[in-house]
């Protein structure tokens, strides 16, 4: 299993999360809601866990 820390705007974290669920060959286990970064209101963190998928 993979954890993940993505960092951005919420726009962009979010369009990377949609890229990430229609991947062939991985299965994302979870994903936290965004995290404010300190000093900053435009750019978050976000977490996941993602695991391979055998075909």
């Amino acid at each position: 299993m993979l954890k993940i820390r993505m960092q951005g705007t919420k726009k962009d974290l979010h369009w990377f999360q949609r890229l990430l669920e229609r991947q062939e060959g991985m299965d994302i286990k979870s994903v936290s809601e965004p995290f404010a970064n300190k000093g900053t209101n435009k750019y978050f963190r976000v977490y996941a866990e993602v695991e391979r998928t055998e075909k």
